[in-house]
């Protein structure tokens, strides 16, 4: 199933045209940030590319992601360090990194549509489960929030050699626990994960 344009409708019909798509990635890794990225796309009911960025390959996601960038009125993505998760909690978090990512936005959204995400924000909102499924804008902004959290994670990979996280970005993989087991705790690492600080307790 293809997303539309059906959540984004119900807001210009009210007269609401900026919407804003939020989406995140990350939130279950167990090392690195999570990223979060707003999108605001034009107000036309056009066919797009656009798709849920857990359905296509890493190229595909990134391809999409330049054209994103080329079309939108406006997108941001903001990140949530390993400090900031494990001090406010991964929900928390979120919600935290959501909002920075709204406030950058170089024109004001009118609405916001989130995938399972509300946020403290005066703007009207909707947030059903799934909505990088059903929404272009949500799609647009998962497919930014992943590949901008895929980058920074290959990044990481020459700055801590030996966890592989260029490989499997920093979830949870027995070729992960094997490196935290072997390494230790690196500054990436969540340490309110569960999985993370039955390692440090070895």
């Amino acid at each position: 199933m293809n997303p539309g344009w059906q959540l984004e409708r119900a807001f210009w019909q009210h007269g609401l045209l900026r919407v804003a798509g939020v989406d995140e990635a990350g939130r279950g890794a167990w090392a690195g940030p999570l990223s979060v990225a707003a999108v605001i796309l034009p107000a036309e009911e056009r066919t797009l590319p656009y798709r849920d960025s857990k359905t296509l390959s890493e190229r595909r996601r990134a391809e999409l992601a330049e054209h994103v960038k080329a079309s939108a009125l406006a997108w941001h993505v903001e990140f949530a360090s390993a400090e900031e998760i494990d001090r406010l909690g991964v929900l928390r978090a979120t919600r935290a990194a959501a909002l920075r990512a709204l406030a950058a936005l170089v024109i004001s959204p009118e609405a916001l549509i989130t995938d399972y995400l509300r946020l403290d924000s005066p703007l009207p909102q909707v947030s059903p489960p799934k909505a990088d499924r059903d929404s272009y804008t949500v799609a647009a902004a998962s497919l930014l929030a992943k590949v901008a959290r895929d980058t920074h994670m290959q990044a990481l990979e020459a700055r801590y050699p030996g966890y592989g996280f260029a490989a499997h970005k920093g979830y949870g993989t027995a070729e992960h626990r094997r490196a935290l087991e072997a390494l230790g705790i690196s500054a990436e690492h969540r340490r309110s994960f569960a999985p993370v600080a039955q390692v440090r307790l070895l």
